[in-house]
């Protein structure tokens, strides 16, 4: 079944308590679902119960502190307006608003934000319902464990009820875009990236064939630019939305759609040069501008992390792996990640680059099977680079690969077993990685 929590939070922690004794006593696995965005599994147990938790999303802010306390449910769509009004923006965040706060805080996500770690590193607190249906408030000194296992545990160490977030202002910015040879990306990212710069973010051509093919990048730095607050740009919905949709969407199954797409897109960030824009105007927009609607394909989401030393190393054997898998290439992203020091299950124990890509396939078993081949490839490239893949996306990588990309896995597992003795919370990806 699906429970959907109840808005009220007395209602709610009650609610749930029964929840847990009942799973229990049935032996029904039990995950936590927000925005549902993950590809691997996270939010669903087969013949369990998942919790919605979308219905949980008050928002309330601590001006003293600049702390916004939400509910694991909010949404960072919610979340952006709200803080707009008050002068403030989300500190670390995806590139994209769909996503709700508790879910964002199970993967420790992280964003184009420069110079920043994941999410992680903003939270002060949150309020955790564990297996016997306490609510512990977790942070740096109070409940330090489950303050580091919970955030990117993938909801395998309770619910997370709601968090108190650190939040910080909204700014003016104007981007500065250059088009360069991924040899020199790094170099110029620490030329171009100093004290001023807010927000910044790398594309990749992935028009195949011919001398560009992951060879040309597309560098944009958003450069604060200091003014009073009425004079920081409102925010507004995104502008020409469809128009963008149909560009990216061309790029299916085309090398010339490819191309049309990456010329608009150095085009454009050209003329931005000398705009305007306020830090939540670029959070906030939907992933579902880009998405596949067709019931016969799918979009899957990708990403690696290696060390900056690695960046052209990486690749290159990427260049060499996707055309030879036949993989339909829509996007590569670039951002860097800092070092995560808070959360046991991390990715970033160093300062890392980061590479989203997006593929699209059709929606069948071979198609899938294909991917499968091709991300185990990728995976074996990152790691051979010194660096690992991203756990919220397809479960293709082999436990192997698991346990050399996340040598702590085994330790943090062994902490859920104290924590969790009847094993609740469970989801797919745990039955695929977790202890047998």
């Amino acid at each position: 079944e699906v429970w959907p929590v109840p808005a009220d939070p007395a209602r709610a922690e009650d609610q749930l308590r029964d929840l847990l004794r009942r799973a229990q006593a049935r032996n029904l696995p039990v995950s936590v679902a927000g925005a549902r965005h993950s590809m691997g599994g996270h939010t669903i147990a087969p013949g369990g119960v998942v919790i919605d938790m979308l219905p949980f999303r008050a928002l309330d802010l601590d001006a003293d502190r600049n702390v916004l306390c939400a509910g694991a449910g909010a949404r960072w769509a919610d979340v952006i307006p709200f803080l707009d009004a008050r002068g403030l923006s989300v500190a670390v965040m995806q590139s994209n608003s769909d996503f709700s706060v508790g879910g964002s805080l199970s993967v420790n996500c992280h964003g184009w934000q420069h110079d920043r770690p994941p999410v992680a590193s903003t939270v002060e607190s949150f309020r955790l319902m564990t297996a016997d249906g306490t609510v512990r408030r977790c942070s740096r000194t109070e409940n330090a464990d489950l303050f580091s296992l919970a955030l990117g545990g993938y909801g395998l160490f309770g619910v997370i009820l709601d968090a108190e977030l650190r939040v910080v202002p909204n700014e003016r910015y104007t981007p500065v875009s250059e088009v360069l040879p991924t040899d020199r990306y790094v170099a110029r990212h620490r030329e171009l990236a100093g004290p001023d710069a807010g927000m910044v973010m790398g594309r990749l051509c992935v028009v195949p064939g011919g001398k560009t093919f992951l060879r040309e990048a597309l560098l944009t730095v958003w450069r604060r630019a200091p003014c009073g607050r009425a004079e920081i740009p409102a925010l507004n919905p995104a502008a020409f939305a469809g128009l963008r949709r149909q560009v990216y969407r061309a790029q299916i199954g085309s090398d010339a759609g490819k191309e049309v797409r990456w010329r608009a897109e150095t085009l454009v960030a050209g003329r931005l040069a000398g705009a305007y824009f306020s830090r939540n105007q670029l959070l906030s927009e939907g992933a579902d501008v880009y998405r596949e609607r067709n019931a016969d394909r799918t979009d899957i989401l990708h990403e690696y992390f290696v060390p900056p030393g690695q960046f052209e190393a990486f690749l290159a054997r990427v260049r060499e792996v996707v055309p030879r898998h036949g993989g339909d290439l829509l996007n590569v992203t670039v951002r860097t990640v800092a070092e995560d020091r808070d959360t046991a299950l991390r990715y970033a124990d160093r300062d890392l680059v980061a590479f989203v890509m997006l593929f699209n396939q059709s929606r069948d078993a071979d198609s899938d099977a294909r991917a499968a081949v091709m991300t185990r490839e990728l995976i074996d490239a990152a790691l051979g680079c010194g660096g690992r893949y991203y756990l919220p996306y397809r479960p293709h990588a082999t436990r192997e690969q698991f346990a050399s990309a996340y040598p702590q896995a085994a330790a943090v597992f062994e902490r859920k077993r104290h924590f969790d003795p009847a094993g609740v919370f469970r989801n797919q990806f745990f039955e695929a990685y977790g202890p047998r």
